[in-house]
């Protein structure tokens, strides 16, 4: 009888003590955590609940007319963890315990999900992905707006005209819409490209790139670069609306831009001025601009065709931009809507926070964090901008990213800080770290490293990552799509990045069909 008590007593002690898959937090549970009081009551989330239910039952369905205007927002790496910490952070910064905030986005009344793969590669880039969301095929890695029979770093595959795709800024154009892109990148940059280039290498962007693969190849046979394709082709020259980064791309060697950057072209071409040359033998209004004061100097007015390139490679970090000179993400949107809205027939705008997927892969969280909440910031203006009755917004990501957010933290705790919980060694770690990348730090005698040792308020302090890689790697999760506007609906389930232009287009009436508009009741 002794043994069997003693049994049962050891079960009872595993059962509630030695849970080693869910661990007990270090600490005790306290009400002084909650910066929201009410949440200790039942009746707060019930109403919570009741609330969530009347605002969907309101939006059930959704408006189902076509959407002049569609919109589509990409935030590049942007993951579902990247969603969930950023989150916590908006909350925090406004001296919430965090958790409980929402992105501007995560408001809309449609979430899905989108798969990134490409033809060729289990874990997506930003150029095969670029060619799934804007035109509605999936192909090989590295390659922008071509089919997979094209390979990639082939000089002479995506010369042929038979290998490329169009992409629904194209089929937008075609419509009588106009159509423009906003980037905190490169405007040659594997997102923004996949609206207009035909490329078998991304790298592509100037020709002095593409000589150094190509080598002495008859030019003739070759592709043009991508800066090239955006000045001189379609659907690229008829863009309203071109903003971001890249100045260099588009300048010769021999030059240096308004801040000193040098140029990098080699065929002595200032794309710069063939775009202006191009606006002024079609008699129409045009401006470039590169700072953030003459832009603002447009925004009521805007011309006809805006060219805005405000570094000499990717726009600045927001947390680290001077406001003098850099306009925020916001603000480009904003501008894009207002000169674009004036076609009675609507327009499409591609806007990209791309460099969430930068700061990733060096490790930088702060960086990665805030610009997603710089693309939230974006994503609300254009939809105070915007009827939800007549406009389509959708926002996803282009594929994901290896951060993980771990650990047993309360409610409330820096989530750019250290987890409550420490590792068996007895060390601590953070709530958010990397399987890979430049923040590995090797064992110092045996022993992890300290990580409370730093300074978390450091934007660029790289948190920690497991594998050493001069760059973190991405990640082949899901992606969240998010939609308002007319027929949002569709958005929901899981499906094929390569299925969002035939959506939006869809919404919109326009592209190779089928449309909404084509319905009867």
């Amino acid at each position: 009888m002794l043994r069997l008590l003693l049994v049962l007593a050891a079960l009872t002690h595993l059962s509630f003590e030695r849970d080693v898959y869910h661990p007990s937090l270090r600490s005790s549970a306290s009400e002084a955590l909650l910066s929201n009081k009410a949440e200790m009551q039942p009746s707060y989330w019930a109403e919570e609940a009741r609330a969530g239910i009347e605002r969907r039952l309101r939006r059930r369905g959704g408006p189902r007319g076509r959407a002049r205007n569609v919109v589509m927002f990409l935030g590049d790496g942007m993951s579902v963890p990247t969603l969930g910490a950023a989150r916590a952070l908006h909350g925090q910064r406004q001296g919430l315990t965090g958790e409980e905030a929402q992105l501007s986005f995560e408001q809309f009344p449609t979430v899905g999900l989108s798969k990134t793969y490409c033809v060729d590669a289990q874990i997506a880039d930003s150029a095969c992905t670029a060619t799934a969301y804007l035109c509605g095929v999936k192909t090989n890695y590295g390659t922008i707006g071509v089919t997979p029979a094209v390979a990639r770093r082939n000089c002479s595959h995506a010369a042929d005209p038979a290998t490329h795709v169009r992409s629904i800024a194209a089929w937008a154009l075609d419509a009588g819409k106009d159509a423009g892109i906003v980037t905190t990148t490169r405007v040659t940059h594997a997102s923004p490209a996949g609206a207009y280039a035909h490329t078998a290498q991304r790298d592509w962007e100037d020709d002095a790139e593409l000589r150094l693969e190509c080598g002495d190849a008859d030019p003739a046979a070759l592709q043009r670069d991508i800066a090239h394709q955006l000045v001189h082709s379609a659907p690229g020259n008829q863009f309203k609306v071109i903003l971001g980064g890249g100045r260099r791309e588009f300048l010769p060697n021999t030059m240096v831009d308004e801040e000193g950057t040098p140029g990098k072209r080699a065929d002595s071409n200032n794309l710069i001025e063939a775009w202006e040359a191009d606006k002024r033998e079609r008699n129409v209004s045009y401006q470039y601009v590169w700072n953030r004061k003459q832009l603002m100097q447009l925004s009521l007015s805007p011309p006809e065709y805006l060219l805005g390139l405000f570094e000499g490679n990717h726009m600045q970090y927001h947390m680290q931009a001077d406001p003098e000179t850099e306009p925020t993400l916001a603000e480009l949107t904003e501008i894009a809507i207002r000169s674009l809205n004036r076609n009675e027939n609507g327009f499409f705008l591609f806007v990209e926070g791309g460099r969430i997927d930068q700061a990733h892969h060096d490790n930088y969280v702060s960086l990665a964090l805030d610009e997603t909440l710089e693309l939230s910031r974006a994503v609300a203006r254009a939809a105070e901008l915007l009827s939800e009755e007549d406009s389509l917004l959708v926002v996803t990501a282009d594929h994901a990213h290896v951060m993980g957010y771990s650990g047993y933290t309360h409610r409330g705790s820096d989530i750019l800080g250290l987890s409550d919980d420490r590792g068996d060694d007895g060390l601590p770690y953070t709530t958010l770290s990397y399987i890979n990348g430049p923040g590995y730090r090797p064992p110092v005698d045996g022993h992890r490293d300290d990580v409370s040792q730093y300074n978390y308020k450091d934007p660029e302090l790289r948190f920690p990552s497991g594998v050493p890689l001069d760059s973190e790697t991405h990640g082949g999760d899901d992606v969240g799509v998010f939609a308002r506007g007319p027929h949002h609906d569709l958005f929901t389930g899981v499906y094929e990045q390569s299925q969002l232009p035939f959506l939006m287009a869809y919404a919109g009436c326009f592209g190779p069909g089928p449309h909404a508009c084509d319905e009867t009741d």
